[in-house]
């Protein structure tokens, strides 16, 4: 096998770019890193474009033969560790990453489905991909971002979805208030938590329901508190008066879980 050595070398330096969202936007593309994130690209089908392997990570036994198998069927570029450390996102690299080509987003949403989670201008990748991660864990196939919510495709974003970056369809809203008064339309309700209201999250039936989850600093905007139809709140008997966006998902789509398997 041919190992590239050099920093400079092309293949190189367009992979090194995709770190940046400008980068990822032009060529369309983004990196699923570890073997775990590749495996399960191969599993479920995506389109990719190329993957890179740490030649002392095939030397040394650190990705098993099955992967690198798999991995066969595709255009492989090997490089030495030093290069490798130039193209990883992570301090303890697994030595493989793989470039996936972006598939056109399905922009249309899905209102057969009788639960959807809408992102308000949520910026913090970590609690993008781990609410992307729940959504999945949950069974749902769709996400409503707000055009001022963190980048998809930011590296700690696919990283964090443990996979669920494949299999949910994240819906780019470029008018969150248009987007969620055509849901109500649809028979949907839009339920948003605030701190001014006495009800609880646990009040709600959780059926044909929209909730948003607003930003980390500012909650939910005030347009969309307007035209909810219910505004809750997580119960809390400590002194803590808010709850990581991420967290405050979790809880509120695990309600919707308990309603399907109770």
């Amino acid at each position: 096998m041919q190992v590239i050595t050099s920093k400079d070398n092309e293949v190189v330096k367009d992979i090194r770019k995709l770190k940046e969202k400008k980068f990822r936007d032009e060529k369309n593309q983004f990196i699923v890193e570890g073997i775990k994130l590749v495996a399960e690209a191969i599993e479920e089908k995506t389109n990719i474009d190329s993957v890179v392997v740490c030649e002392d990570c095939v030397n040394d036994g650190s990705i098993d033969k099955k992967l690198l198998y798999e991995i066969a069927r595709f255009k492989c570029v090997y490089v030495t560790e030093k290069i490798f450390d130039t193209l990883t996102d992570v301090s303890n690299p697994q030595g493989i990453l793989a470039v996936i080509n972006r598939e056109n987003q399905k922009n249309n949403i899905d209102y057969s489905q009788d639960f959807i989670v809408v992102l308000d201008g949520i910026q913090d990748p970590g609690n993008l991909g781990t609410i992307l991660r729940t959504v999945d864990a949950a069974g749902l196939n769709q996400i409503i971002l707000s055009k001022e919510t963190a980048d998809s495709f930011n590296p700690k974003v696919v990283r964090s979805t443990m996979g669920g970056i494949f299999r949910v369809n994240m819906i780019k809203s470029e008018n969150l208030v248009d987007t969620l008064k055509g849901l109500q339309e649809n028979g949907f309700e839009v339920v948003v938590t605030s701190l001014n209201t006495n009800n609880s999250i646990y009040s709600v039936n959780y059926n044909k329901k929209v909730i948003v989850i607003g930003n980390e600093a500012n909650g939910v905007s005030k347009e969309i508190q307007e035209l909810a139809d219910k505004k809750v709140k997580i119960p809390m008997l400590g002194k803590t008066e808010s709850l990581n966006a991420s967290v405050a998902a979790g809880i509120m789509i695990y309600e919707y879980v308990r309603g399907k398997v109770v």
